[in-house]
Order: structure tokens, then C-alpha cells, then sequence
């Protein structure tokens, strides 16, 4: 099944031309932030200081997502235990990385991401590659949009809401996009972010992943979820 979605004058053409735009200002006018956050990234955590993983895109004419890198700052320690096994995630992030993250300083780079038009400023955040093999077709139509920087679902609860809800938001976006409703999502994020308070959201997050959630429930077989996850590995080698 072809996965499309007829998209309006305002998405087709003018959100490219001021994602290109805004996020050259971004790069321009904050080059100093992300000089700074770079350094002490570096000082305290190491090398690399950019922080890449594999993320569905947009789906393209062959009716699949397009796999791309997004880019973050390094939020994490590559802290082992004895066995030579990296740490939990809670133990690896840091006072720095607790910063960052409640900041979403952590996001910068993604600006990178939206200029080469992998990515949107606001639009349906990309999930892991492992969650999207388990979604339905109707959950994938989140994918006939560019995933963002921000959107619905995280201004809506981000992380304290669950995956339902999250897809049913973000497939809200998808029918009411506009100039007007993008900017009203970009005020509620600057507002999230800097009147957010400090325990208010999870600082590491501890949702399970789509699949495992899934499974958790019943709602997938162990069989149905070790061959999904095989599939999501595949995709990865791909790239």
C-alpha cells in the first residue's frame, strides 16, 4: 500500500523555502552557542562531540521512509562496568547532559538536519528506526510529513503521554498543517522550554521503545517481535 497524503500550497512550497531560511539565521546568529557547547561537550564528555543515530525521514515516491543521520549534541559518558558493557542510560548521562537535555540545547545541531531538508522545524518528531517497523500504515501516515525539530505531540506531553497519543497528535498535525498552526507550535515550545520546570519532564528518557511497549502488552508476538527487530537491523546495515 502506497502511503501518500494530498499537501496544501503552504507545505509544498513555502515551509522548505523558510525552514532554508530560518535555519541558516539559527546557524548564523548562534554560531557562538554552538561554539560553546561544542567545547564544553568536549571537555567534559570527549570525542565526538556530535552525536548521530539513524532516523526515519519522510516517505519518498518508492512509498518508504528515507533513512537519514540526525544530528544531536552528546549528551552521554561511553562509562562501561567491568565487563567492558556500557552503563545504563541514567548513569551515563551527566549534570551537563541533564542540562542540555532539559534545555534541548542538546537539539542544536538538528538545525543541520532541517537546512539539508531531512528535517522540518516543526513536524512530527523522528522516532528510532526499531520503532517504525512496528508501526500500522495508519501510524506511518505521520511519515508524509518531515519529522521536526518540534511538534503537536511534544507540546502536547512529550515524554508523560503514551505512544497512542503521540501518534494520534501527531497524525492531527498532518491534517491541520499551516503557516498559523506552525507558529502557534513554535511559541508553545519556546514556552515549554523556557518556563518548563526543572523535575517537570523526565530528564532521561525511560519510555519504552515502540516494539518493546508492544510486546509488554501482549499486543505482538515474541516471534512477530524478534523478526520486526531483525527487519529494523537490516534497514540500519543498509544505510
Amino acid at each position: 500500500m502506497l502511503l501518500q497524503r494530498k499537501r496544501g500550497f503552504y507545505e509544498k512550497y513555502i515551509k522548505r523555502i523558510l525552514d532554508i531560511i530560518c535555519s541558516l539565521l539559527a546557524i548564523v546568529f548562534f554560531s557562538w552557542l554552538f561554539f560553546i557547547v561544542g567545547i564544553v561537550v568536549r571537555i567534559k564528555m570527549g570525542s565526538p562531540v556530535i552525536f548521530t543515530q539513524l532516523r526515519p525521514g519522510m516517505i519518498d515516491k518508492t512509498g518508504k521512509e528515507r533513512i537519514f543521520k540526525m544530528y544531536k549534541f552528546r549528551t552521554m559518558s561511553d562509562e562501561k562496568d567491568k565487563d567492558g558493557n556500557l552503563l545504563p542510560d541514567e548513569l551515563r548521562l551527566g549534570s551537563f547532559g541533564k542540562i542540555l537535555r532539559r534545555t534541548s540545547l542538546d537539539e542544536l545541531p538538528e538545525v543541520f538536519n532541517i537546512l539539508k531538508g531531512d528535517m522540518s522545524f516543526v513536524g512530527p518528531r523522528p522516532q528510532l528506526v526499531r520503532d517504525m517497523v512496528f508501526m500500522d500504515n495508519s501510524q506511518r501516515m505521520r511519515h508524509t510529513a518531515k519529522p521536526g525539530l518540534s511538534g503537536l505531540a511534544q507540546v502536547m506531553g512529550r515524554n508523560s503521554i503514551s505512544w497512542q497519543e503521540k501518534f494520534d497528535w501527531d497524525l492531527k498535525y498532518i491534517e491541520k498543517i499551516s503557516l498559523l498552526f506552525d507558529l502557534k507550535i513554535v511559541i508553545m515550545t519556546v514556552k515549554k522550554v523556557l518556563f518548563r520546570k526543572k523535575n517537570n519532564d523526565i530528564e532521561v528518557d525511560l519510555t519504552l521503545d515502540y516494539g518493546d511497549a508492544l510486546l509488554n502488552e501482549g499486543l505482538v508476538s515474541l516471534e512477530e517481535y524478534n523478526v520486526l527487530q531483525k527487519e529494523a537491523l537490516a534497514l540500519i546495515e543498509k544505510c
